[in-house]
């Protein structure tokens, strides 16, 4: 109903040097409605958030809040319009409590004067349910905690429209489900909340409706029910999806039959247990568990990231020494970190510097790698990896996330490993972009490379991987492979140790 509609944005145009990012755009946002944004890296769902936020201006549309055009200068002309968003990376301080994270900065507050905004901010955790005091040290409290202290901090504000950008990637199963919970509360108390996110399963969970965008322009908006999975995604392609019919398993199926490239005895670190663990030329395996079942610190252990404190390392059937990670590299094993911009991207350097720095490291820097060559290097695997960036020389910073993580791929695949690591690396990235490196995987498989695949996403690791290895509490509770290889599996045997 047209009295229901809090937020409508028509006919939106924004351009850049040389780009048309949206073009003719509508977006609606009813009250008490938890709507989806939808759509690949690259298909304009940022650059509409900010618009809609005041970071950029359009040239061309107009936005309505409340059946009242509205001009957003800036974020802060946003929040005080009552608009307000919560990013992934959690942007309130740390070492300061929660309740001078909920007040600092504000033209309201009265917290340096008075300590009567620490039970202002209890009223208001109390009754939002969230699991939090006061006068506790923000940074004492999870990531899914601190992100909805932001959204606290948003609602007493006033805010009447609430946008959360991917606010679930690094939150477990639990923590996910807190978070739904407080999103329910509020779209029952008439706050319209807009969803972005990259998990297909969670829209379909907590959302009402589904906003696509794909190339800068509208796709459609549909009610939940009546738009299956299967057609979100072919939608957001712009194609009809196989299923990853063509996706051929047939190489890893025969691993068994060749060579063990890598095998650790005991191996041990400062983050990760003892443990052992092999993988075969051609192999693609996998961890899997719960967020924080030890996973990452496994293969940080394997690529020597972490203080590697025990154990006996072959590779090839030699005995080798790898305690960092220039001994790995120099053995021919490749890792791609599961925190892209934490410990993979630097991302003032151009994509061409971003591309070659591995190879440089091999080399060692007093044999510097050629300009031309390295344009050379730049230039093959941004074609090969289909990396969308205006040119070579682009700070890799200002890419979508989807293509920095192909900019690491390709930083990886420079070297020509044997063996190579992959932790979470279609986390936060579009369906195509998924797709694409699920297949580069498995074709790298077919090629003799060795991989180990980490995803968050069941399915996902199911689609690559012919062997998983089972973690719970930082030990191996159990290895599937052949007919065991499926959801159900999977998740007993998390639960309940060998399945």
């Amino acid at each position: 109903m047209p009295n229901d509609e809090l937020l409508k944005m028509r006919h939106i145009e924004k351009r850049f040097p040389g780009v048309l990012a949206l073009h003719n755009v509508d977006f609606t946002l009813r009250k008490g409605e938890i709507h989806a944004l939808m759509g690949e890296n690259g298909a304009g769902k940022s650059t509409l958030i900010k618009v809609l936020t005041g970071v950029y201006q359009m040239e061309d549309g107009e936005i309505t809040l409340e059946d009242k055009a509205v001009v957003i200068h800036s974020p802060q002309d946003a929040a005080n319009k009552g608009i307000s968003t919560v990013y992934q990376e959690i942007t309130l301080c740390p070492n300061l409590t929660v309740a001078e994270n909920m007040y600092i900065g504000r033209e309201d507050s009265v917290w340096i004067k008075h300590k009567d905004y620490e039970k202002k901010a209890n009223e208001i955790l109390n009754k939002l349910g969230i699991p939090a005091r006061g006068t506790q040290m923000l940074g004492s409290c999870s990531l899914a905690v601190q992100q909805m202290v932001a959204i606290a901090r948003a609602v007493d504000m006033k805010c009447k429209v609430l946008i959360l950008d991917e606010p679930t990637s690094s939150l477990d199963d639990k923590e996910v489900n807190m978070l739904f919970d407080l999103m329910r509360d509020l779209k029952a108390q008439g706050v319209g909340i807009i969803f972005v996110t990259h998990f297909l399963e969670q829209v379909y969970e907590v959302s009402d409706r589904i906003t696509v965008l794909r190339n800068g322009e509208l796709v459609g908006e549909y009610l939940c029910e009546e738009l299956p999975q299967v057609e979100l995604v072919a939608k957001m392609m712009g194609k009809e999806l196989d299923e990853l019919s063509d996706f051929e398993k047939s190489e890893s199926s025969k691993v068994n039959e060749k060579e063990v490239f890598y095998e650790a005895k005991d191996l041990s670190s400062s983050e990760a247990l003892a443990f052992d663990f092999q993988i075969r030329k051609g192999e693609v395996n996998g961890f899997t568990g719960l967020l924080g079942s030890g996973r990452s610190e496994s293969v940080r252990a394997i690529f020597g990231a972490d203080k590697v404190t025990g154990g006996h390392i072959k590779v090839n059937g030699k005995d080798v020494k790898i305690t960092k990670p220039v001994e790995a590299m120099k053995n021919g094993i490749g890792y791609l970190a599961e925190d892209r911009k934490r410990d993979g991207i630097i991302a003032e350097l151009s994509v061409r510097e971003n591309i070659i720095l591995a190879l440089q490291v091999m080399n060692g820097f007093f044999k510097p790698i050629s300009r031309s060559e390295a344009e050379s290097f730049a230039d093959e695997y941004i074609k090969v990896l289909n990396i969308k960036t205006a040119s070579r020389e682009t700070p890799v910073g200002s890419l979508s996330g989807g293509n920095q993580q192909k900019v690491i791929l390709a930083r990886w695949l420079l070297t020509h490993p044997d063996y190579l690591i992959l932790d979470e690396p279609t986390r936060g990235i579009d369906v195509g972009t998924k797709l694409e490196i699920q297949k580069l995987v498995l074709k790298l498989a077919s090629e003799g490379v060795s991989v180990t695949f980490i995803s968050s996403e069941v399915e996902e690791m199911l689609r690559t991987c012919s062997r998983l290895i089972v973690m719970r509490d930082r030990h191996i509770v159990g290895e599937l492979t052949g007919s065991q290889l499926n959801q159900a599996e999977v998740m007993k045997t998390i639960a309940g140790g060998e399945g």
